[in-house]
């Protein structure tokens, strides 16, 4: 499984549905595994990202979740779309580690292994 159908299979089963700070948090800061141990993603960057969101046709309106009115962001390059919504997102932000670690736990239930935030280490919270 590569990243691309990763994130088809999180759009197709729901599991960032209502999350999309948390999806951002462990695509672009978090390695991700497969059910059957393969690496999926040791992260990415925002552009890898956005490229995969625009392939997936992820639903333009997630950027809700981020506080963000779609009608703020540019209408006709889906790329930069999803790369402004990130811009916006606070991506370093307690709140998007805490979505990370929601999303982490519903991804774990469906057979995800989900690596731990950037500075962290598997079962601790960023210190602030």
């Amino acid at each position: 499984m590569d990243l691309r159908e990763f994130l088809g299979d999180l759009k197709r089963q729901g599991y960032a549905q209502g999350n999309f700070l948390g999806l951002l948090n462990v695509v672009i800061g978090r390695r991700v595994q497969g059910p059957d141990g393969t690496d999926i993603s040791a992260g990415v960057t925002w552009r890898v990202l956005a490229e995969l969101l625009t392939k997936v046709r992820w639903d333009k309106e997630a950027v809700r979740d981020l506080g963000v009115d779609p009608a703020t962001l540019s209408p006709r390059d889906r790329t930069r779309y999803w790369f402004q919504g990130m811009a916006l997102a606070h991506l370093d932000s307690d709140e998007a580690q805490r979505a990370g670690d929601r999303l982490a736990a519903t991804l774990a239930k469906a057979g995800y292994v989900i690596g731990p935030a950037p500075g962290t280490k598997a079962g601790e919270s960023k210190k602030t």
